[in-house]
Parts: structure tokens; sequence; C-alpha cells
């Protein structure tokens, strides 16, 4: 390595920008039926190039563990993963839509997302009139939703919230625990509308949940938090006890790994140290798909 990048590598591994090992479990990218900034195989080979250890890839309406095998392929050394979140589009919250994810060739579907834009907490809170995915009627889980999580727990699979609501993610936390799931994720809990309040963020916490804070909350032109705010959330919850991803892929958004860099550069001016940016963006994300060795 030449002198000048000699520095410059130093210079970012000091202020906490090196990307080594980490893995960003929140990707969206093409090919989808919205615009996107980048598709999924390039979105491989240049996570790969950056140096991360992995990603999961997310679509709202159709599994990508296929999509994850092909991304492999492309990027040979990357740990690529595929999910399925259980919107109308898959047949909504439908156990045989998960149990087919797990048996594509590689096996690499491994989250599994509860309904997102359509679920009723999210079509309620945005006052629309259309058919939604509900996962609870009267304070208590639906049927599927309890198959979904047997099916979880059988499979070893990584269980996130979705758009449900800061009641439902509780429920669905306290069920995932009675039937053994260790790895929960609670999807963007801050941000409308899910709207977690810091004292259930914490009881997610004490749960066993990780909390996922996504970059793409604290940017664009009207965002939802400022990096002030959601550092302090964050503070609340514990580095220990969270996540942080990307969530990009949106045209006009920075890629995945541009974005993360200014999201660690950001947490750095907030006060977190190279080592709590490391657990947030590399250990916990490991632990949560249940990976094996080091980060680099």
């Amino acid at each position: 390595m030449r002198p000048l990048a000699l520095v410059l590598f130093a210079a970012l591994a000091a202020a906490g920008q090196d990307l080594g090992g980490v893995i960003d479990i929140h990707c969206h990218s093409g090919p989808d039926a919205v615009p996107r900034s980048i598709d999924a195989l390039a979105l491989a080979r240049l996570a790969r190039d950056r140096g991360l250890r992995g990603l999961v890839l997310k679509n709202h309406y159709e599994s990508t563990a296929a999509l994850a095998w092909f991304a492999r392929q492309q990027a040979p050394g990357l740990e690529v993963f595929g999910a399925i979140a259980l919107n109308r589009a898959v047949g909504g919250v439908n156990p045989a839509a998960v149990e087919h994810m797990t048996r594509m060739e590689g096996g690499w579907g491994r989250v599994v997302w509860m309904p997102t834009f359509d679920a009723e907490n999210q079509v309620r809170a945005s006052g629309q009139s259309r058919p939604f995915v509900p996962i609870s009627r009267n304070g208590r889980l639906l049927p599927e939703v309890l198959e979904v999580l047997d099916l979880i727990a059988r499979h070893k699979l990584v269980l996130a919230t979705g758009h449900s609501s800061a009641a439902e993610n509780l429920l669905l936390i306290r069920a995932a625990r009675a039937r053994g799931i260790d790895r929960i994720m609670v999807t963007h809990p801050m941000p409308a509308p899910v709207s977690m309040s810091v004292e259930q963020m914490r009881e997610a916490a004490k749960l066993g949940a990780f909390l996922e804070f996504p970059y793409n909350v604290v940017i664009g032109p009207k965002p939802a938090f400022t990096m002030e705010q959601y550092a302090a959330a964050i503070r609340e919850v514990g580095p220990e006890h969270s996540i942080v991803t990307s969530d990009l892929g949106q045209a006009g958004n920075p890629l995945h790994p541009d974005g993360l860099r200014e999201y660690f550069r950001a947490l750095r001016a907030q006060g977190f140290t190279a080592a709590e940016i490391d657990r947030m963006a590399k250990t916990n994300p490991a632990r949560l798909l249940g990976l094996k060795g080091e980060t680099k």
C-alpha cells in the first residue's frame, strides 16, 4: 500500500470509518417494483470491494433467498442473506411462503419481516383505505403469526418486527422468546408508524431483542430525526442492544457503503467510540444472523 493510502486508511480507521467486517442487514436493491439506486449483484460486488462482511437483501414484496444465492456467486467471500417480508404479495402472514424460503437452494434465506407496507398499523397510520395484513386482534397475536414464529424457531431464522405497532412489537417479542427464538430485531423502532417510546425500546431490549437504527431516517430533505435525537436514543437503549443499518437503496440516496461511512462519521461526532460502532455494525449483526468467527 502506498504511503498516502496508508495515511488515508489510518485516518479513516481512527475516525471509526473502517467498513471491514460490517454487516448491513437492511439493504434495498434492484430489481424491484420501485426505482432503486443499484441492483443486488452490483451491490454485492461493491460491498465486497469496500470490505463489508455481509448483507441482508430486503424486498417488501417477494423473497430474496434466490437473489442472495446469485449475489454470493458474484461476490465470493461476502456473506449475503435473503429475507421475506410478509406483505400481501406473498399471501400476508403465510407460513407456506416462509417454509418455501427456507428450502431455496443454498439455504441463505435468513430473515422474516412481519408485514411492512401492508401492515395494518402502517395502513391505518397512513390514513389509507386499502387491504392490509393484520397480526393481532384484541391484544392477541393471530394463529398464523404464531405458526410463523414456530417456523422461525424450528429453522433458526431471524424475526424482524416490520411496521407493526409498538404494542405489537412487544407481543411478538414475548411470543418469540416463549418459543426459544433468540434472534429478534425491532425494525426501525423510532419513526412512524412504529413510534416506540424509549421505555418500550428498553423493554424490548430487556426481553432480548436488538433495536435497529437505520441511517436513512436521519438524512434527506425532511429527516424524521436529528442525529442528536438518534444518538440520545441509542445511548438510552445501549450499543450492546443496538444495530446500525443503512436501509438504503432508494433512488437519490447514497449507496449503502457510502451511507454507512457517513453514518459512522456522524456517530463519532456524537461521541460514540469506534468500539461501540463496531459493536453495533459488526458484532451484533453477526450474532443476530448466527454467524461465527471474529469480525475484521
